[in-house]
């Protein structure tokens, strides 16, 4: 009878040992989970703070409303860049119609306020180069994805 006894008592042991551990790793992970979101969030206020200030208030609340921002070429009367607010493919206009995409992203992840930010400097800043670096697509790849519709606003 103190056998059975005795071998129940060990495995509530051992289950409580156990369980000890588990919700010790469950409260490190927790932990953990916690700090890298607000590191996330710190990155993403800070980057969402550069943006607001390379963007006139026009600029930030039309990409706000919109998803988008419509950066004018510097050099081609008539041209927009439109930069989606997300990441993805920038959309060239002349004239009011899409008439192809550029792809172009930064050797690093970056947050999507930092990417909106990058496109419109390059583009204001230095725009052949930002030609000569993006991959260029044509209007029926934006249609095939159904970018081309999306962009038409």
């Amino acid at each position: 009878m103190v056998e059975p006894l005795l071998a129940t008592l060990l495995v509530i042991l051992l289950l409580s040992l156990a369980l000890g551990r588990v919700r010790h790793a469950l409260r490190q992970l927790a932990s953990a989970l916690s700090r890298r979101y607000q590191e996330a969030r710190s990155v993403s206020q800070r980057g969402e703070s550069l943006l607001r200030g390379v963007l006139t208030t026009d600029e930030y609340e039309r990409l706000s409303d919109c998803g988008y921002l419509d950066v004018r070429s510097p050099s081609r009367p008539g041209r927009v860049y439109r930069v989606p607010r997300d990441g993805g493919i920038v959309v060239i206009r002349e004239n009011r119609h899409a008439i192809g995409g550029l792809c172009i992203q930064a050797v690093q992840p970056v947050p999507a306020s930092d990417s909106v930010a990058m496109h419109k400097l390059m583009i204001e800043g230095a725009e052949e180069i930002y030609l000569q670096t993006a991959n260029h697509l044509s209007v029926g790849t934006l249609s095939r994805y159904g970018l081309g519709v999306l962009y038409e606003r």
